[in-house]
């Protein structure tokens, strides 16, 4: 809607019946992903799970929200973003409420994954209408806003949940998350208005999505990127909180109290990311370069958190949560390597991989934890998480190896500074031959 319809709906017009609903959406579907962190050790009470039982519950929402990806992308496609959501809000609504009333492994696992497909639309479906309502040279800041909303869906599932507790238990929580899925996905149908649905065929080019996964460019960043990426999902959404409990010995509040301030930093962190890279650029330094960089030191505190030392496990906790947002650069990086025509379905591929990484990580994290057994007070052994957290990052490293390799061999081996210096010089290069050829071509707007 870039005509007439768009320039006559006002901005706080747009906020209010565009914006704001859809974002809920994805809000909901942030905390959604999470809230298990917090609701652990209820649901153990309540329900005896191995670790593995656990990583595969939590996870199956990741597997769930992966393999909705492509269909719901081709749907968003053909039919309008707010009728396509009623639908898949209503899905996670039953999933939830199936959840909150669910009393075996089996029964939790497949409402958790019915959540799971009805939430993979939300930041898409999000993404669809605001761009259809808004000029493409707001949409990076307005995407930058849609990701601050889901932050602190993420953030809510820390401490409010905690609190909730208080007066309810993690039935009562299931229960209220599915009447307000309900409730979004009918205020997302009545308040927002009719979108342009375009024409497109019925059937999509398995040609286009296999040219995604062959591109050199989409291989050289999910080489560096992905596993990050899968890491930082599956880790913050389970495993972070059972560490700090049982390595840490944090009681259920201070461990809450830490993953909301963790969530508070992907805030801050996605802010000052976008605004580091912005910076960077108007230096010729490309976003890779600034994502090597970022997860040298991301990879570094998994490394210090597999020592395990204990003063340091709450700052540790902070800095995981802060240093992964460098991650969501692999959108960005993807978005500005391949032709405009592409990027739709690049961010969606990229999806696919990444929440099918992170229910691996989840679920394999569980595992290994598995092979330990537990105390007196159902806790697993320190040395459990240092060779989880061993295997996580010997299988990251091989990736930021190769990026630094590749970086150095491009810029000769004749000397640290001189490297550098013709890093710069090619990165230059590139920003300036990527830039001729995106004027050439016409630019348009990111899409996730």
């Amino acid at each position: 809607m870039h005509g007439a319809d768009a320039s006559s709906r006002s901005g706080v017009a747009v906020f209010y019946l565009v914006f704001l609903p859809f974002a809920l959406g994805h809000y909901l579907s942030c905390l959604l992903r999470g809230v298990n962190a917090v609701l652990t050790t209820q649901l153990l009470a309540s329900i005896a799970l191995t670790p593995a039982q656990l990583g595969l519950l939590t996870s199956v929402f990741f597997l769930a929200f992966a393999l909705l990806q492509l269909p719901i992308g081709m749907a968003l496609d053909r039919y309008a973003p707010r009728t396509l959501q009623l639908w898949l809000l209503a899905l996670a609504a039953l999933g939830a409420w199936l959840f909150s009333r669910g009393h075996s492994f089996a029964e939790l696992m497949w409402a958790r994954a019915l959540m799971g497909a009805g939430l993979g639309g939300c930041f898409m479906a999000a993404v669809k209408a605001i761009s259809c309502t808004i000029a493409p040279a707001r949409l990076p800041s307005v995407h930058g806003y849609l990701i601050a909303v889901g932050g602190l869906g993420a953030a809510t599932a820390t401490m409010p949940v905690k609190l909730a507790l208080h007066y309810t238990d993690w039935r009562g929580v299931f229960l209220g998350l599915a009447l307000a899925a309900l409730a979004i996905g009918l205020l997302i149908r009545l308040l927002s208005p009719a979108l342009p649905v375009p024409v497109v065929a019925h059937t999509v080019s398995q040609a286009s999505v296999w040219r995604v996964y062959r591109d050199r460019a989409f291989l050289r960043t999910i080489a560096l990127i992905l596993l990050p990426h899968t890491v930082f999902f599956g880790v913050q959404g389970l495993w972070l909180g059972r560490w700090l409990s049982d390595v840490g010995g944090l009681s259920d509040d201070s461990v809450a109290y830490l993953l909301y301030l963790g969530m508070a930093a992907v805030i801050f962190g996605a802010i000052g990311m976008g605004m580091l890279t912005q910076w960077a650029g108007r230096r010729a330094i490309e976003p890779m370069q600034v994502a090597g960089v970022g997860l040298l030191l991301f990879i570094a505190v998994q490394v210090a958190m597999a020592c395990n030392v204990l003063p340091s496990l709450p700052l540790l906790s902070v800095l995981f949560t802060l240093l992964g947002t460098v991650t969501g650069l692999d959108y960005a990086i993807v978005a500005q390597s391949m032709p405009p025509s592409l990027t739709g379905r690049a961010s969606t591929c990229l999806n696919l991989l990444i929440f099918t990484g992170a229910f691996l990580v989840q679920a394999g994290f569980g595992l290994i934890l598995g092979c330990w057994p537990l105390n007196s007070l159902q806790q697993y052994p320190p040395q459990a998480y240092q060779v989880a957290f061993g295997v996580l990052v010997a299988l990251q490293l091989p990736g930021l190896a190769m990026f630094f390799i590749y970086r150095y061999r491009r810029a000769g081996p004749s000397g640290k500074m001189a490297a550098c210096t013709a890093a710069m010089i090619n990165s230059k290069e590139d920003y300036e031959t990527r830039s001729l050829w995106t004027s050439r071509q016409g630019k348009t707007g990111p899409d996730r």
